[in-house]
């Protein structure tokens, strides 16, 4: 038997957002995360609601054909209190969850503490200090913007739980 060289899974990390949303994609290999791209998808405010919503959606589609990931991760909203707030928010990371699972990609969510949790230790931790990670855990993605720092993280807590659901099948 011949050790064949295994492929890096590839990662779409989103960070929903109907102003901004934010992407990233990593590559992993065992414990390895390589930095592959990110970035920020930032419809026109100008723009009726629904080709806001289909900015995103074919933006989104644009970053998987572009970098092709094997799988995707969206992170998930936290309750806000303002419901019409609330409910464009969830248009958007609609389209954050149909434009993967469109390509065929697995598309799992997590919520913003376990994102947290995964990157800096805490789930109470604030956008500064999963920037300041993301900065230490993948050096060659340069500088960041919040939103693309957040779907980086939320790549990051997907290979950690992909990584952590392959060791209990082992078990």
């Amino acid at each position: 038997m011949t050790n064949a060289a295994i492929r890096p899974v590839r990662i779409l990390g989103l960070d929903p957002g109907l102003r901004r949303t934010g992407w990233g994609v990593v590559a992993v290999s065992g414990a390895r995360l390589v930095h592959v791209a990110h970035g920020m998808i930032a419809p026109d405010t100008t723009l009726p609601f629904a080709e806001r919503l289909l900015v995103l959606f074919e933006a989104i589609t644009e970053v998987i054909a572009l970098h092709a990931p094997d799988e995707a991760a969206v992170e998930e909203t936290f309750m806000n209190n303002n419901a019409a707030s609330a409910l464009k928010l969830g248009h958007a990371r609609a389209m954050a969850l149909v434009a993967p699972a469109r390509a065929g990609l697995p598309v799992a969510e997590y919520a913003a503490t376990v994102v947290k949790k995964a990157v800096v230790g805490t789930g109470g931790a604030d956008k500064a200090q999963v920037g300041w990670m993301i900065a230490r855990l993948l050096p060659t993605a340069g500088k960041t913007t919040a939103d693309a720092a957040d779907a980086l993280a939320v790549a990051i807590a997907h290979a950690h739980a992909r990584g952590a659901r392959a060791l209990r099948g082992a078990a």
